[in-house]
This record gives structure tokens, C-alpha cells and sequence, in this order.
């Protein structure tokens, strides 16, 4: 997102790679495609290029002023595409002086490549994830058809309204019974708030509840209820549209599963070549973090690529066909897959399982947990995004945390979680987006937590405004929204095992109603509106405590104010041309100024119109 106030720039130019100002998202090499930037009508430019590669190799073209009005000049030049990235970036030039603006701002000096914005000369992504919010299941703890089923025996059973205990030799082994036939029993609530997809955590057999253990890939757990109940769940879900996807581990299996089994008892057989073995370790082979429960996987075997992602029954294909028909896979710990000491098999995994994929169903969706950034892995051509942890959840927790009640500090750091001001917020959201294609980023599931972090509402101090808030961004934000099941009725959970909760379904006087009823309202906004679903993105007001940002496609223009704490909010619309035509959410305003005194943090989502 190229856009100057990120940087405390003066804000004059702006582009991001969505419709309004790229005529073609997705084009084939030979295609012409236009390109286009806004600049502000006061900073009238004498010439502005675009610097655009060319099998490596630089190219200029010049550009033409195509329209202006009283606020804003576009620029226009077109095209064609001559790689399947292609890197560029903007010359800006006025009164001899020259500005570059790429996805992280603009610069007066001269900058890399690093942060061109990027096209992609690739089919379309899954266009139905524009549309989509998702509901994010943790199959033990969601809900209980209450059928008694045989446990393994180290499973330590615990009644429904049990909290987990964590932190003590039952983490990963509390058994609470939550199955397939519960979340179909359960489905109205999904609808009721308003989702349309459903992500499990993993639902294959384990030696753990929480499942990223696997001892098979063919199958759903017993457990769970098994296939037939996948199948039933399947046929519910289809009828009420909504999308279901899987969690794979790619990077590892469970101590159980049937190749290790066999890899361990023949020397000889082609799973040996499966894992990393090593006479140093007591158990002989290389797990994850060192885990025996966790075998690690050695792609340097052509048979575990074939028997994973690349033959024609393999596991990520199979998923995929009917009769399970997954619309998706969340790929667990992505950026760890294939890489081990002086081993780099990620890229060729990443796209090997895309290639896979685009062959078997070319509309299931491909998003991978990327806990610590790695820009090259959201290319365009692998993943289709990422969980936005680094881009998203922790800036959103920096900014919005509130004497948060959360024992283990910040995700995936020791330390507490940092206050940030509303600029270190902009700053953190712009530095991750520069650095990938606009459609990774839209691609990417955007989520406030999940079952490995703190609730948000133990973030923010069990402040409820301040979760509003943080809900607010959620649905408002690019990328595909994610709810991790209870949040939005303020379950709460200080830290990972913690927050893996039951849904307390027979006490609704737990549920903080109030603010579900509000969960429901941005779940409507958002599943309703063309500007969440297809818009840019561009900041137009940042302070400490507030921040409003405008969502523009060609169909709608929304404005979001979000303010953490109470102050004065205040700007003005009339630089980008805009008048508020319709409140959506938060305190009814007309006109073209924003001009509130805030008494607690508060939300508000405007229609705009051209004024």
C-alpha cells in the first residue's frame, strides 16, 4: 500500500494494486494492462513514469495525466506484461525534483526493489474468499453430540464446563468430546453470526486432542465421528453455502503414523527416506523442535512428495475431491515445511502443493501459518496468503491492548505485549504489505487470535469497546476475516491452551450477548459490502489513538474511524473529495468533516460519495 502518510510524508499519491488503479489483476504474459496513481490536485506533477522489469532488466515508460478534478489528478500508462512477477514502481517528478512511490510510500532518495508493488500473470485466486468470513473450529472444544466414544487411554477426560488446565503434563491429552455431529447440531449459531466458512484445526486420528500429531491422513478421527460424520456435516454445510476447509501438516507427523511405523521397523522400505534420521537423538529420529511425538519430514524423497502433494491420490489432492471436497487447505507452520539445518526444499514444496491444488480444484484456497514472515514465501505463486500475524494481529494488539490480563506475554515473543501509537501501527500494517503482491494480502486470513495465542479479550483488558474495536479492523481490514470460535459471545483464554475453551452452550448467561449482537452487525457490513470485498486501501488520518482509513472500489467507498481511547477525533474529507452519504455502524455523521470528542474507544463506518 504506496501511500506517503504511512511514512509522515505530506499526503499527496497513492496506488495498491487493487481494480481502480490496475485494469487487469490476474493477466497472461503478452497482456497489456494499465496502470494507474492518484496525486493530489496541489501537488500537480510535471511528469510521472513507471519503472517496470523486464526479465530482470529495468524498463521506463512514460506516463499521461488521463483525468482531474478539483481535488486529484490519475495518471495512466499502459503496458504489457513480460513475466509472471512483475515488479514496478513510479517516478514522480515536479520542479526537477523526483519522488519514487512504491507499496511502502514514497521516497525522495533512491530505493530497491524490495518493495515494488507486484503484479501477478497468474489465474485469478479463489474469488469467493472477497465474500467470505470465517469461523475457526477447534474440533475437541467447539461443541458435544455427547455420544461416548473410546478414547486412547492417555486421554485425561474432562466434563464440558471444565476450564483446561494447561501448563502440566495433560496439555494436548485433556479429552473433552466435542465431535462433527456437534458442530452440525451448532450450525444455526454459525449462520446466526453471520459466517460463511468453517476452518478446522486438524480432524485426522492423533495421539493428541489437539491433532497436529497425525497417525493417519486418510481418514477423520473416530473421535470425531469419522467419515460418515464429515459426509453428514458436509451435506448441512453445502445447503447453507457455507465453505469448509482443512489443516494439514506438512512439515511433520505423529509418532504413530503408519510410516514412521514402518520406516522405523525396515531400513529398507521407501518411508526411511520419509524423515531425518540422526543416532545422536534417543529416539533416533529428528522431530520438530526436537519432539519425538513430532517426526520431521525430509523432501528430499520423491516417494513423500508423490504419496503428499504431487501424485495423482495423494493427500492434498484427495481432500479435495468429492467425497470430502474441502474448499481449502491452512497449511501448518508453512515456513518451517522442508527446511532443516543446510535442507531448502520450502519453495519447491510451496509450489508443488499449489501446483496440485490448481490441477485438482483450482477455486480451493491455499493459506499458510507463517508465524515469522518470509516475504518470498507469498511470491504470488505458492501460497495464496498467509495467516497475517506479523501484518495484522500483532500491530492490532500493540495498538489496542489494555492492561491485558495475559499470562504469556506477546505471541511468540517472551516479553509483554508493547504499547504501540497509532503511527507504529500504520508503520507495522505497511511494512508487511510492501513487501508482498495486493493479492496475497487479500488473499491472507486476517485474525485477532486463533487456539495457539491469548483471546483478544484477555488482550485488551476484558475492555469490551476496545474489542469492538479490534472486530472492527478485523472486518474492515484486507484480507479474509477469521473468528476464532467464541470470541465473538467474549470467551475468554490467557494464553494458547488457555483459550482453547468449550462454547459454554447450556449457560447463555456467560455470553456477553451485547457484544455479540455487535460481532453480528461488521459480519453484515462486511459480508455486504463490494468496498471490504473488492476495495484498496489507503490511510488518510493517524494519531496516537485514532486511526480512519478509506476502502475504495469501483462499486463503493467506505470511510472507518476506530479510536482506542477517549479524545478528540478530527479531520477533514474534502482532500480525497468525499462526503459521508450513509452511516453504517457507530455515531450517525453527515457532511465532509469528522469532528467527534470520543468519550471511550469507539467505531464508526461510513458510506461515502463524491462531493
Amino acid at each position: 500500500m504506496g501511500d506517503a502518510y504511512a511514512m509522515n510524508i505530506p499526503l499527496f499519491a497513492h496506488h495498491d494494486g487493487s481494480e481502480i488503479y490496475v485494469s487487469n489483476s490476474a493477466p497472461v504474459i503478452g497482456d497489456e494492462v494499465e496502470f494507474r496513481f492518484r496525486v493530489s490536485q496541489d501537488k500537480k506533477l510535471d511528469r510521472a513514469l513507471i519503472r517496470i522489469y523486464h526479465d530482470g532488466e529495468a524498463r521506463i515508460f512514460e506516463m499521461s495525466a488521463i483525468h482531474s478534478d478539483l481535488v486529484e489528478v490519475w495518471w495512466s500508462v499502459t503496458v504489457p506484461v513480460f513475466n509472471p512477477i512483475t515488479a514496478y514502481r513510479f517516478l514522480l517528478i515536479k520542479d526537477g525534483n523526483y519522488s519514487w512511490l512504491n507499496a511502502a510510500g514514497i521516497f525522495q532518495y533512491e530505493v530497491t526493489s524490495t518493495n515494488d508493488f507486484k503484479l501477478i500473470a497468474r489465474p485469478h485466486f479463489p474469488q469467493w474468499v472477497n465474500h467470505s468470513v470465517f469461523y475457526q473450529i477447534f474440533p475437541d472444544r467447539f461443541a458435544t453430540s455427547g455420544k461416548k466414544r473410546k478414547a486412547p487411554a492417555k486421554f485425561i477426560r474432562r466434563e464440558w464446563d471444565d476450564l483446561p488446565k494447561g501448563k502440566d503434563p495433560t496439555t494436548g491429552v485433556e479429552f473433552f468430546g466435542g465431535d462433527l455431529l456437534g458442530v452440525e447440531e451448532h450450525l444455526d449459531h454459525i449462520v446466526e453470526l453471520g459466517a460463511n466458512g468453517i476452518y478446522f484445526t486438524p480432524f485426522f486420528p492423533a495421539n493428541s486432542t489437539h491433532r497436529y500429531d497425525a497417525s493417519s491422513f486418510d481418514h477423520v478421527d473416530p473421535l470425531l465421528g469419522g467419515d460418515k460424520a464429515m459426509f453428514s456435516l458436509k451435506r448441512s454445510t453445502k445447503k447453507l453455502e457455507i465453505s469448509v476447509m482443512g489443516d494439514l501438516t506438512t512439515n511433520h507427523c505423529g509418532e504413530l503414523h503408519p510410516w514412521l511405523v514402518k520406516a522405523k521397523k525396515d531400513k529398507n522400505s521407501k518411508e526411511r527416506s520419509f524423515f531425518y534420521w540422526d543416532k545422536r537423538v534417543q529416539h533416533g529420529y529428528v522431530g520438530w523442535w526436537g519432539l519425538a511425538s513430532l517426526p520431521k519430514f525430509n523432501f528430499a524423497s520423491d516417494a513423500l512428495k508423490k504419496r503428499l502433494y504431487a501424485g495423482k491420490n495423494s493427500i492434498v489432492r484427495k481432500w479435495l475431491r468429492a467425497p470430502y471436497s474441502m474448499a481449502g487447505w491452512r497449511i501448518d507452520v508453512g515456513n518451517m515445511t522442508g527446511r532443516y539445518l543446510e535442507d531448502d526444499f520450502n519453495a519447491e514444496v510451496i509450489h508443488g502443493i499449489r501446483k496440485a491444488m490448481d490441477e485438482t480444484n483450482p477455486d480451493a484456497w491455499l493459506v499458510a501459518e507463517n508465524a515469522d514472515h518470509f516475504p518470498a514465501d507469498l511470491d504470488g505463486l505458492g501460497w495464496h496468503g498467509t495467516m497475517n500475524y506479523n501484518g495484522f494481529m500483532r500491530p492490532v494488539w500493540g495498538w489496542l491492548n489494555h492492561d491485558p490480563q495475559v499470562h504469556y506475554g506477546f505471541f511468540g515473543q517472551p516479553t509483554d505485549i508493547p504499547r504501540a501509537t497509532g503511527s507504529q501501527l500504520v508503520a507495522a500494517m505497511t511494512n508487511f504489505s510492501a513487501g508482498i503482491p495486493w493479492r496475497n494480502l487479500v488473499a491472507s486470513m486476517v485474525l485477532l487470535d486463533s487456539h495457539d495465542t491469548a483471546r483478544f479479550r484477555n488482550v485488551v483488558g476484558k475492555d469490551r469497546l476496545r474489542h469492538i474495536a479490534g472486530m472492527a479492523l478485523l472486518m474492515t481490514y484486507p484480507g479474509v476475516p477469521s473468528i476464532f470460535a467464541g470470541d465473538e459471545i467474549g470467551v475468554e483464554g490467557a494464553w494458547g491452551e488457555d483459550a482453547r475453551r468449550t462454547i459454554p452452550w447450556s449457560h447463555h448467561d456467560r455470553w456477553d450477548l451485547d457484544f455479540f449482537e455487535q460481532v453480528k452487525q461488521l459480519v453484515r457490513i462486511r459480508r455486504s459490502s463490494d468496498a471490504l470485498a473488492h476495495g484498496g486501501f489507503r490511510f488518510i488520518y493517524v494519531s496516537d489513538d485514532a486511526i480512519g482509513f478509506l476502502r475504495e472500489s469501483k462499486a463503493e467507498s467506505l470511510l472507518v474511524v476506530i479510536s482506542r481511547s477517549p479524545g478528540q477525533v478530527e479531520f477533514s474529507l474534502l482532500p480525497f473529495g468525499y462526503v459521508i452519504a450513509q452511516t453504517l455502524y457507530g455515531v450517525a455523521q453527515t457532511g465532509s468533516i469528522i469532528s467527534r470528542r470520543d468519550a471511550a474507544a469507539s467505531v464508526s463506518i461510513y458510506r461515502l460519495i463524491r462531493g
